[in-house]
Order: C-alpha cells, then sequence, then structure tokens
C-alpha cells in the first residue's frame, strides 16, 4: 500500500467539507487502507480524506489498543455528554499542539466500507480522537478550537503531571 502525501495548512481543500460518498467500491476500499498505512507512517491516532486531499467523507482511527481501526464513512454524531479538555495535535499541522474542548461522551453513527450503518458510543481519548476527525470531513480545523496553544516543552511534562 503506498504511503500519501499529507497536505499541510493552510491547504483550501482542508477547510472545505467533504462529499457525502454513495458508492462502496473497491476504490473506497483502496483509500481505507491506504490512509491506515499513511496514518501509521506518519505515528498518527487518526487520519480523514481531506487530509491526503481526497474530499469525501471518509476518515480512520486506531489508537492501538483492543478496539481495533475504526472505519467511518458518513459519520455523524448524534449525541454528546460532558466535557473534558486535553492537548490536541493534527497530521495536517506538524508540531502544533493546543488545548482543545470537546465531549467527553459522544453517540456516532457511520458506515463502514460496504456501506452498511452502524452505530456506537465512545468516551475519552477514543470520543476526542472520533471528534477530530468527523470535524475534518466538515472542514472543521482543530485551531478554530484551541482555548491554549501549547509548547512541545510543555507535552513533554504533561505526563509527568
Amino acid at each position: 500500500m503506498p504511503i500519501l502525501d499529507i497536505i499541510k495548512h493552510p491547504d483550501s481543500r482542508l477547510e472545505s467539507e467533504c462529499e457525502t460518498i454513495t458508492e462502496f467500491t473497491e476504490d473506497l476500499h483502496l483509500l481505507l487502507d491506504n490512509l491506515f498505512e499513511t496514518m501509521i507512517h506518519s505515528d498518527g491516532v487518526g487520519i480523514a480524506a481531506p487530509q491526503v486531499g481526497i474530499c469525501k467523507k471518509a476518515a480512520i482511527v486506531d489508537l492501538d489498543d483492543d478496539n481495533g481501526t475504526l472505519e467511518m464513512i458518513n459519520p455523524t454524531i448524534t449525541h454528546t455528554n460532558g466535557r473534558d479538555l486535553d492537548i490536541e495535535g493534527c497530521l495536517s499541522f506538524p508540531g502544533l499542539y493546543g488545548e482543545v474542548e470537546r465531549a467527553e461522551k459522544i453517540s456516532l453513527k457511520a458506515q463502514d466500507r460496504k456501506g452498511q450503518w452502524y452505530e456506537l458510543e465512545a468516551e475519552g481519548y477514543m470520543a476526542r480522537a472520533i471528534q477530530h476527525e468527523v470535524d475534518h470531513l466538515y472542514g472543521v480545523l482543530f485551531t478554530s478550537k484551541v482555548s491554549r496553544y501549547i509548547s512541545e516543552e510543555e507535552i513533554e511534562g504533561w505526563d509527568e503531571e
């Protein structure tokens, strides 16, 4: 699988709402596989199609835990609950980090690579990662939600607190 080029801000494709996917073909499967390989190669936990220049509503999240890879086609967050403030970064903004408030718990409705609808509930870091990737599909960047930017030095000490 090829590693795709990640587009960086200020590319206008990052701030455009993506197209709904209506055909669940081998091309979509290849896109999802390539997104996964690109995300792993880039040491990310999620990636959305617009980050590789494809304006389609497709994204993946993989926290490298027991939950495996979550593929989201045409996702919608249907319910949120609670608030959580934590640090985020983005593959399209290398070296930039900030505190972002997001919902602590979410409900998601999306399609899988075969077009089958599913629903799931997520909380904590998984909910945060899903919200970040779904935002990408609507042209919303994490920088529009940052309450405070964080230096890399601060991040290194973050886990020690």
